[in-house]
């Protein structure tokens, strides 16, 4: 690589990692206040807060990198450009391939490091991000308990303890509103599983409990045991979504297994969408190619170029949204996933390689 090459490309380069860097901080910053009730209704520690919204980095990442792609193309190709810099590279004989290759070389790595966080990196944080918020959530001693204050999980179960032991719960009180209404007092409880399925042993209390004319019994105990299985919602931990599948369990789902087989569409589907992204970032790199280089040098800037390139490649990703959600529910649209970014790719390619505008090698010429 020449070194005007080189340096072209290390511009670019420093471009996209401040534009992905920064766009990525911003979204994973909005992604953690969705996630601030591991700390405030589940009392987990920071660190489990920072470690859920780290693992959540690797999906934005994958997204942003087309946009930074773009913008940081546009930038420092434009900024080359003001400099006269593009003037002397073609004034040296440069052809519009050499002055491009480094910016299209950092694409297609872009690409394949996007393919490789499609392929194995995503699922991986995924599965490990969904597991690690359902074991938070199922936490019941945090959840459930807060000492000297009441808590609810849901509307029909109030819990709430004096102070909290070794483990002990001393001072235990639960209301359970659900069809006839029981309050159970107890000196001490703990949180326990009984066959697998979690639960509060009392001991030393009392049940009240309301019949529906209104009655009033108390029963004495020894020992009860209270089943919080009822109060909790697990549905998210028992079954895989189709962004925390691997590659390979995309294309051969389970046949056996209703519910995959009625989400097969969704993941075809979901194995297109990750094989044709990382192809937008080569896209978006020659739209921005094309907006600076693809015309006569103007001293007056090429603002109209690069807004209506910068309307191409908002176009070109909602074009390919459109079309990834369109394949969850039609199997032909995902013929569509290749041919919007491939498509892309050839036209441009034609355009700016084969079917020249005015040479940029032409100085005398464009550059007066």
């Amino acid at each position: 690589m020449k070194r005007i090459q080189s340096y072209l490309f290390k511009q670019v380069f420093r471009s996209v990692v401040v534009i992905v860097g920064g766009l990525t901080l911003l979204a994973i910053l909005a992604q953690g206040l969705s996630q601030t009730d591991l700390i405030v209704e589940n009392r987990q520690s920071a660190l489990i807060f920072f470690y859920v919204v780290a693992l959540g980095a690797p999906q934005v990442i994958a997204l942003l990198t087309p946009l930074a792609i773009f913008v940081a193309t546009v930038w420092s190709l434009n900024k080359l450009h003001r400099d006269n810099e593009i003037v002397v590279a073609g004034a040296a004989g440069m052809t519009r391939w050499q002055i491009s290759s480094p910016i299209i070389r950092l694409a297609v790595l872009a690409g394949l490091a996007h393919l490789a966080v499609n392929l194995w990196v995503q699922p991986t944080a995924q599965r490990t991000l969904r597991e690690t918020v359902s074991a938070a959530r199922a936490d019941l001693a945090s959840s459930l308990v807060r000492p000297g204050q009441f808590t609810s999980a849901g509307e029909n179960l109030t819990v709430f303890a004096r102070e909290s032991r070794g483990g002990d719960l001393i001072g235990v009180l639960i209301s359970d509103n659900r069809a006839e209404s029981r309050d159970y007092l107890a000196q001490r409880g703990r949180f326990v599983e009984v066959d697998g399925v979690p639960s509060i042993v009392m001991w030393e209390g009392q049940i009240h409990q309301t019949d529906s004319n209104g009655a009033l019994s108390i029963l004495d105990f020894d020992q009860s045991t209270f089943d919080l299985s009822p109060f909790i919602n697990d549905s998210d931990a028992v079954v895989l979504k189709a962004s925390d599948r691997y590659l390979h369990e995309l294309f051969s789902i389970d046949r056996t297994n209703y519910q995959e087989l009625q989400d097969e569409q969704k993941f075809l589907a979901e194995a297109h969408t990750r094989l044709t992204t990382p192809l937008v970032s080569i896209a978006m790199a020659l739209i921005a190619i094309m907006a600076v280089l693809g015309g006569d040098f103007s001293r007056r800037g090429y603002s109209r170029r690069i807004a209506l390139a910068t309307a191409g490649a908002l176009f070109l990703i909602m074009v390919q949204l459109t079309v990834q959600s369109a394949s969850a529910d039609a199997v032909l649209a995902n013929i569509g996933q290749w041919l919007v970014p491939i498509g892309t790719i050839a036209f441009i390619s034609l355009i700016f390689f084969k079917w020249r505008l005015p040479k940029i090698t032409r100085v005398q010429g464009a550059y007066r």
